[in-house]
């Protein structure tokens, strides 16, 4: 069984023990998530396809780590002008494995 959950303006293919890095959610490390915005669930010969949610179908999940994502360096130089600017970016992660899928009645 997987399924296709929406979170953080993403779109993210789960399964049972799958780890899978997604925006950052609160919480620490150990905390139980839930994510309701189960958009597709697959289990075999049934296929679910919600408009736009599959009704009562849920997602759990267990927090394994917060992290940060790898340093982006943003570059701008403007020639002959004498005028640049460097900036570094690292987004916030979270590192979620997936427990469970519930399907909906």
């Amino acid at each position: 069984m997987f399924a296709v959950i929406k979170t953080g303006g993403k779109q993210y293919t789960v399964a049972a023990e799958k780890k899978i890095t997604v925006m950052s959610l609160p919480g620490e490390a150990g905390a139980e998530v839930v994510f309701n915005e189960v958009l597709a669930l697959f289990d075999g010969a049934t296929n679910h396809i919600g408009a736009p949610h599959v009704a009562g179908a849920s997602v759990v999940g267990t927090i394994v780590e917060q992290t940060r994502g790898p340093k982006v360096i943003a570059f701008k130089k403007r020639r002959r002008k004498n005028s640049k600017r460097k900036r570094g970016h690292k987004q916030d992660l979270t590192i979620v494995r997936i427990t469970g899928i519930q399907a909906g009645a």
